[in-house]
């Protein structure tokens, strides 16, 4: 199981926190960045507790907040490199009761994906901090939050790609201090909703081409090579996607439409190459249409003079 635990993250949160207050003196900005990371963690541990039942009665004896989430939007795909931190904005509608104060400051809201099932998650993954709620009534709330994913952290293996579905969770600590001797967790709000959509966790996806020789002769033959390769989560580099199909197309000098040429696949290392007749000055491209697990692409044009 690969999941970002709250309580395993508590390092980085700091250090990011840490760094987004730097207008603060040092001392402020370094208790700023451990209290909400302490949040956090007891977040982690609350969910966990609402998620465990021993009988008729639930294990950690918080109690169920009046909070329901809706109108959950969030990027049809999220494509991932090898390296670069990846952020996905997420838009949702909270609704609460009367008696949740959403403005203070130890009301936390999250939206969170994960892979599996939310309750035993293979994968699970959030924001580096809390969404932002604005009050549209009194009982209702927008709220933006984001999707942190960090390749280069080996937070995402293969298999990871393809669907991962969406939830949201809020926690009302009540003044309760999760970091406090007295912290009792039975004034502690919790609900949460799996299932809110979907999105796909996709291997980001390189395409090249080469058109030789140039210039060519008029009726001569034109090689056209180039490589379709993806993110490998496990190694951290980029390894060919095989046998897969990829469109030649060609678009003529001074046109701005690219028509398709033929289609072929690539080969057991993601390389590409095929020959056609040099006909007119042009520009040759490959385009790959994506799957589920990595997105589409588009070469290049590489221009050929036709002599």
């Amino acid at each position: 199981m690969r999941i970002r635990a709250t309580v395993a993250a508590v390092s980085a949160l700091s250090g990011a926190l840490a760094l987004s207050a730097v207008a603060a003196p040092a001392a402020q900005a370094d208790e700023s960045a451990t209290s909400v990371a302490s949040y956090r963690a007891a977040v982690a541990k609350i969910r966990q507790a609402a998620q465990a039942e021993s009988g008729s009665e639930r294990a950690g004896a918080r109690y169920d907040l009046d909070v329901t989430f809706s109108n959950f939007k969030i990027a049809k795909a999220i494509k991932v490199g090898t390296t670069n931190h990846v952020a996905t904005t997420v838009t949702y509608t909270l609704t609460h009761g009367a008696d949740v104060d959403i403005k203070a400051a130890d009301f936390i809201t999250d939206p969170i994906i994960y892979r599996g099932s939310f309750a035993s998650p293979d994968s699970r993954l959030y924001g580096n901090k809390p969404a932002k709620c604005t009050a549209t009534s009194a009982t209702t709330a927008d709220c933006k939050g984001t999707i942190d994913v960090y390749p280069g952290a080996h937070e995402l293996i293969n298999s990871n790609a393809g669907t991962w579905r969406a939830a949201a969770e809020a926690t009302a600590f009540n003044g309760q201090d999760p970091a406090g001797e007295e912290f009792d967790q039975s004034k502690v709000g919790y609900a949460n909703k799996d299932g809110l959509g979907t999105t796909l966790m996709q291997r980001f996806s390189k395409l090249t081409v080469d058109a030789s020789p140039e210039p060519v002769k008029k009726n001569k033959t034109i090689t056209i090579t180039g490589k379709l390769s993806r993110a490998n989560w496990d190694r951290g580099t980029y390894n060919g996607y095989v046998e897969q199909p990829v469109q030649l197309q060609f678009r003529k000098k001074n046109s701005d439409t690219y028509s398709t040429v033929k289609t072929i696949k690539t080969n057991a290392t993601g390389n590409l190459k095929t020959t056609v007749k040099a006909a007119q000055d042009g520009y040759f491209r490959y385009v790959f249409a994506g799957t589920t697990t990595t997105p589409a692409v588009n070469a290049t044009g590489d221009f050929v003079d036709v002599q």
